[in-house]
């Protein structure tokens, strides 16, 4: 099952990055943001999953990194910064820049669902899962908040971010509507997408916390 799950993300990795997604994410600003959850909250979630236990995981080696706090922290300021409009700009005309944002996605991405999923704060076998579970718990409820957060802001903005399409704006006859338009199925996607897909797996966690809890409660 983990050969499933890491093979399942690489062959979708492969796809975002290699297929026509990526190329249209260039003035599509909503299919930029189907790479960017495609990334953090669908072919992360499946590496974590499938590495969480072994020799890959590296939260095993070291848990103070891995804390899914610290995760969810560095996730916020990554996501966050490169939607600014300034760094947005320079990832859409910079094929540099575009990779270094791609690749921190990822990274950032696997950092949060490693560490929440991963076995890298064990303490005792009990104590330790409880405590893996309801840290992963925080870090994914906390990762969807500010992702709903941030897919809110741009859907609902009155006005055009990013410089997707603004070319059209100077005589191409693109128009302006439509920028919106764009630009706020791309915020929704985010939302939706980002912030059901933490939000899930921080339930999901929860309910295993809960779980555990119960049968503690009712061993003799």
């Amino acid at each position: 099952m983990r050969r499933v799950l890491v093979v399942s993300g690489l062959i979708l990795l492969a796809l975002l990055w290699g297929g026509p997604l990526m190329r249209a994410s260039q003035q599509d600003f909503a299919a930029h943001m189907a790479v960017h959850m495609g990334l953090v909250a669908v072919v992360a979630p499946l590496l974590a999953a499938g590495i969480a236990g072994t020799r890959f995981d590296l939260s095993e080696r070291h848990p103070v990194l891995f804390g899914p706090l610290i995760a969810s922290a560095a996730e916020f300021v990554t996501v966050w910064g490169w939607h600014l409009p300034a760094l947005h700009a320079a990832a859409r005309t910079d094929p540099i820049a575009h990779a270094a944002e791609q690749l921190s996605f990822l990274i950032v991405g696997l950092w949060v669902w490693t560490a929440c999923l991963g076995h890298g704060l064990a303490g005792g076998e009990k104590d330790g899962r409880s405590r893996r579970a309801a840290l992963g718990t925080v870090g994914l409820l906390l990762t969807s908040m500010h992702m709903t957060l941030l897919g809110a802001l741009i859907a609902f903005a009155g006005r055009p971010l990013y410089i997707h399409g603004l070319a059209g704006l100077h005589g191409t006859g693109v128009d302006p509507a439509q920028l919106i338009a764009d630009q706020q199925a791309g915020g929704v996607i985010m939302l939706l997408g980002g912030g059901l897909a933490y939000l899930i797996g921080g339930v999901a966690l929860m309910a295993r916390l809960f779980r555990d809890s119960q049968g503690e409660g009712t061993m003799p």
